[in-house]
């Protein structure tokens, strides 16, 4: 199918054919037809770089009416970078309507030229959930007659804690309005909204739920805690043109990692929410250049980042929330190109490989730590490589031939190349030279039955840490030596490892057991897990889990 078939106003069209693009990807395939030629709302499940932004905005640009100057869509999305993404794909694709007018509202940009720019008629307005209440606020925007609402990464605005700002934006809108939510992952969140703020809404996904994106494949490493940043030197040497973020839980690790990387003489810099403004500017103008190879980063900071070409997807460390592991991997392997996604773990981390897995349905491939002759192997290569296809300016070099064809007088052709080799190339030989292999064996450890892995229904809401219910649980099972190790407290949950022999009765001493009006449970991890985070959709009777580019009506 061509964007010609999908009736499409030709205004649009000869943008879309001027940028370059004939083809409709599956979810503008999908949704574009549906919001041209049917009235009901929309959730669509589709990853970012799927085409999103076309699918809902070549309809809207085309359904909204240039000839007055009322605001009669609002696009809302988690992040600056984001907001400005939309609006400059949006106004590519209506450079050619007369007179409609699309303005962005986000934080760290002046209030006032963006209140001038409504006043002046903005038919569509694309916002970050803050500056767009504040705007409701001072009553510079009126969304009471908008015809269109669009919630792009609902899930990542719910997660950033915007749902008490989308609430107040809602409820100033008119229910006879389309509500179009567009979300990479299902949340039991996304659910409320559905009900609370739309009617009878149509489901569209493009591939099955919280999965990861075709393109993409997966890989894990591991290594002892200490050798992390090590590990992620040797990576980086291994493939001497990547191009990637490097995601880390907290912005304190972020800029550490960061700066040591610079330290280390590597194109780097980080992203995270201590940087101001124009600082972020100047690092993402950076990095889509690619004057930065690599961009440490935050998972909020990195919300709303469109890179097409990145090689790698580099997990420092897995987020708290696995489905935050789906919208870091999606950031490659976009735009039909291939891509890796790289997780670098320790021995008490491998069981979330497994939950991950278990989520996305795709499998995970243990690789080898590069040793340092392979690291050095790799890096000569590439530099042979970079010689032979070096473009060779001629005119300018021409007269300083001469004088270098002298000082390379008596050395033969062979010594040439071995000293010009050494020059490029002597400070990975030197670094390497006695480097350890820092691989950990999972031999021993995965076949031993002397740990099991338990999962119980407690965490940070019930304000648990490590220590505290380490505590708990030994105090409250009674059992004898009972041993706690490798705990890892989440938001709703925790899980530890315990002896195998005391697995069983630790579950069995809680089958009874209450905490603050509710029942504990404990259960083991590897089947656990996979109920709490595979039942973040909706009830059986409401479900989303269809298969691909099929609709179903709730």
């Amino acid at each position: 199918m061509t964007f010609k078939e999908l009736r499409i106003d030709k205004r649009i069209l000869k943008a879309i054919t001027e940028m370059g693009f004939e083809t409709p990807m599956p979810v503008q395939e999908e949704v574009i037809p549906f919001l041209l030629h049917e009235t009901r709302d929309l959730v669509a499940l589709a990853h970012t770089g799927t085409g999103k932004t076309a699918a809902f905005g070549i309809p809207i640009i085309q359904k909204v009416d240039p000839s007055s100057s009322k605001t009669q869509a609002l696009i809302l999305a988690p992040t600056r970078e984001l907001c400005m993404q939309i609006t400059d794909d949006l106004s590519n694709f209506a450079k050619h309507m007369e007179g409609l007018n699309i303005v962005p509202i986000y934080g760290g940009a002046s209030i006032l030229t963006q209140i001038r720019q409504i006043a002046a008629g903005a038919q569509i307005v694309v916002a970050t959930p803050g500056r767009m209440l504040d705007m409701l606020k001072r009553r510079k925007v009126d969304v009471s007659a908008i015809s269109w609402l669009v919630l792009d990464e609902a899930d990542e605005m719910l997660n950033m804690g915007f749902k008490e700002d989308l609430n107040a934006i809602l409820s100033g809108t008119p229910a006879s309005k389309r509500v179009l939510l567009f979300s990479a992952t299902m949340a039991k969140e996304i659910e409320g909204i559905a009900q609370s703020y739309m009617k009878n809404p149509v489901a569209i996904t493009v591939g099955a739920k919280n999965t990861g994106a075709e393109n993409v494949h997966h890989q894990y490493y591991v290594v002892h805690a200490k050798d992390r940043y090590i590990a992620l030197k040797r990576i980086a040497d291994y493939y001497p043109d990547i191009y990637a973020i490097i995601f880390c839980r907290t912005k304190i690790e972020t800029q550490e990692i960061a700066d040591a990387l610079i330290k280390d003489g590597y194109n780097a810099d980080s992203l995270h929410g201590d940087l101001s403004q124009p600082q972020r500017d100047s690092v993402m103008n950076r990095f889509r250049s690619r004057n930065l190879q690599m961009l440490v980063a935050t998972d909020v900071a990195a919300r709303g980042i469109d890179v097409t070409d990145l090689t790698h997807i580099i997990n420092y460390n897995l987020p708290d929330d696995i489905e935050y592991y789906t919208h870091r991997s999606g950031r490659t392997g976009r735009a039909g190109k291939s891509g890796i996604s790289i997780v670098i773990v320790n021995l008490k981390e491998i069981f979330k490989i497994r939950q991950i897995e278990k989520q996305i349905g795709k499998k995970f491939a243990a690789v080898k730590i590069p040793t340092g002759g392979e690291v050095c192997e790799k890096q000569l290569y590439h530099l042979v490589d970079k010689m032979k296809n070096t473009e060779i300016q001629h005119q300018e070099i021409e007269a300083f031939l001469p004088a270098i064809y002298g000082q390379l007088q008596g050395i033969g052709k062979e010594e040439i190349i071995q000293r010009f080799v050494s020059a490029e190339f002597n400070r990975f030989l030197s670094y390497y030279r006695d480097a350890p292999d820092i691989n950990v064996e999972l031999k021993k450890r995965e076949g031993s039955s002397g740990v099991a892995r338990l999962f119980v229904n407690m965490g940070l809401m019930e304000r648990f840490t490590p220590k505290s219910i380490k505590t708990y649980l030994v105090e409250t099972s009674k059992i004898a030596d009972l041993r706690i190790i490798n705990v890892d407290v989440m938001k709703s949950c925790s899980f530890f490892e315990t002896d195998a022999g005391q697995a069983a009765p630790l579950i069995a001493a809680f089958k009874k057991v209450g905490f603050k009006g509710r029942r504990v449970h404990i259960e083991y991890a590897d089947r656990k897990y996979n109920k709490e985070k595979g039942n973040k959709g909706f009830s059986k009777s409401r479900d989303f889990s269809f298969a691909t580019k099929k609709r179903k009506r709730f």
